[in-house]
C-alpha cells in the first residue's frame, strides 16, 4: 500500500495546476456562470496540453488513467467550479466508446474528442423515470432493410446538450423482454442528424457554464454501425460505464470542497475581528476549517482507490458509489460552510464560494442521485456479506 504518487502523477498535478490558475480568470469564471455559456476557448487550449481525454488509450490522444483524469478533474475545479465542470463534461460518456466501441467507431470521433474538435454527450434520464433507466420509453426499432434504425422518444437532464458533436443514447430494443432492461441497446448519433431536436433548459442554479437540456428524437434514423457494443445489452454497458464516471464526479465534488475551503481558509487568515485575525482569535471559526479539511481528505482517498481499482481491473460499484456519495455530501456542507466563515461577504459573487456552494449540490444529483448510489451499496452489501 503506497499513498504516494508517481512523477508523471505529480506532473500532471503540476501542469494542470500552472494552466487553471494562470488561464481560469475570476472575470471569466463570472463572465461564463452569468451568461450560462461554455468556455470554449478554455476548452481548446485543455484538449491542446493534453488533459481532455487523459484517460483514453494513447493511440487516441491519451496514455493515462482513471487515477490520472481524477487528479485533473479535481484540479480544475479546485480552480474554479464552474469552469471545472465544464471542461470534465466535454469528454462525458467516451468511456462507453473505449469500452464497447468498434475500432472504425474509436476511431471516428475518440481523437476529435482528445484534441477538442469534438465534444460528446450521453442521452439516458428520460422524463417519466428520472434515475430509473431500467426503464426506457425511447424506442430504436429496426427497419425493414435491416441496416437502419429507427429512434423516437425523448431524453432530458443532458449535459453539452447544445455543444455536443455526437451524443449516446440509451433506447429500448425490445419491448417485449421482462425486465425490459434486458431489451436495451446503446446508439451514437451525430448532432446533425435529421429529425434530432435539443431544447435548453435556462437558469439554473449551478453548472451554468455547462449547456443543460432535452432531446427529441422524431423518425431519427441511425444506420447499423452506429450500435455501440452488442445488442440489447446496453443497460449492462451503461453500468459498466457509471462505475468509471461516477468517480470522475466525485473528483469534482473534491475539487469543489477543496477549492471553496482554501478560499475560506485564505480568508480566514486576513480577516481581523477584535484586532485579530478570525482563524486564530476565533475557536468556532478554525475548528470549522479543521473539520472541513477531514471531510475534504477522506473523500479524497475514496476517490483514489476508486480510481486505482479501475485502473487495475477491478472496478467496484460499490466502491465508486460510496466515493460518489461521500465526495457529494463533503462538497455540499463544506461549500457551506465556506460562505458561513466569510459571512456576508461569502454572499458576494466576487469571492467565489458562493458559487462554489451552487455548483456542488449537482454532485449530489447526477450520474445517480445519492439515495441511488446507496440502493447500489446496499444492495451489494447483501449480496457479498459485510466485509472489512
Amino acid at each position: 500500500m503506497r499513498f504516494k504518487f508517481t512523477t508523471d502523477q505529480l506532473d500532471i498535478k503540476k501542469a494542470v495546476r500552472e494552466f487553471a490558475e494562470k488561464e481560469f480568470t475570476k472575470e471569466l469564471a463570472l463572465e461564463c456562470d452569468k451568461n450560462e455559456q461554455f468556455p470554449h476557448k478554455l476548452h481548446k487550449m485543455a484538449a491542446e496540453l493534453g488533459f481532455i481525454g487523459i484517460h483514453f488509450p494513447e493511440q487516441y490522444g491519451g496514455g493515462f488513467g482513471t487515477l490520472e483524469n481524477c487528479l485533473y478533474v479535481a484540479e480544475v475545479c479546485r480552480a474554479d467550479s464552474g469552469l471545472g465542470i465544464a471542461l470534465s463534461l466535454s469528454d462525458l460518456a467516451s468511456e462507453l466508446i473505449i469500452n464497447h466501441g468498434s475500432k472504425e467507431q474509436k476511431q471516428k470521433y475518440l481523437p476529435k474528442v482528445a484534441s477538442g474538435d469534438f465534444i460528446s454527450a450521453v442521452a439516458l434520464t428520460e422524463p417519466e423515470h428520472g434515475s430509473d433507466i431500467t426503464k426506457m420509453d425511447t424506442t430504436a426499432v429496426a427497419v425493414k432493410s435491416g441496416d437502419e434504425w429507427e429512434i423516437n422518444g425523448c431524453k432530458t437532464l443532458i449535459s453539452n446538450v447544445t455543444i455536443a458533436d455526437f451524443y449516446i443514447v440509451l433506447c429500448q430494443t425490445d419491448t417485449e423482454v421482462s425486465p425490459s432492461y434486458r431489451g436495451q441497446s446503446l446508439f451514437i448519433i451525430d448532432a446533425d442528424t435529421e429529425g434530432l431536436e435539443y431544447s435548453l433548459f435556462k437558469d439554473k442554479l449551478g453548472c451554468r457554464a455547462s449547456p443543460t437540456g432535452e432531446l427529441s428524437f422524431c423518425n431519427v434514423y441511425v444506420p447499423e454501425e452506429n450500435l455501440l457494443g452488442m445488442h440489447n445489452k446496453g443497460f449492462y454497458h451503461t453500468m459498466n460505464f457509471f462505475n468509471q464516471s461516477r468517480i470522475e464526479i466525485t473528483a469534482q465534488g473534491v475539487g469543489i470542497a477543496q477549492g471553496a475551503f482554501e478560499r475560506a481558509f485564505n480568508y480566514s487568515k486576513e480577516r481581523k475581528a477584535f484586532g485579530e485575525p478570525i482563524i486564530t482569535g476565533f475557536q468556532a471559526v478554525s475548528h470549522k476549517l479543521a473539520d472541513m479539511a477531514i471531510k475534504i481528505e477522506s473523500a479524497r482517498l475514496l476517490m483514489l482507490k476508486a480510481a486505482w481499482l479501475v485502473d487495475h481491473e477491478q472496478a467496484d460499484p460499490v466502491t465508486s458509489s460510496m466515493a460518489k456519495t461521500h465526495a457529494g455530501r463533503i462538497a455540499v456542507e463544506v461549500t457551506d460552510e465556506a460562505i458561513q466563515v466569510l459571512g456576508g461577504a461569502g454572499y458576494l459573487a466576487e469571492n467565489e464560494v458562493e458559487r462554489f456552494y451552487r455548483d456542488a449540490k449537482i454532485t449530489e444529483i447526477y450520474e445517480g442521485t445519492s439515495e441511488i448510489q446507496k440502493n447500489t451499496i446496499v444492495r451489494f452489501l447483501l449480496k457479498r456479506g459485510i466485509k472489512s
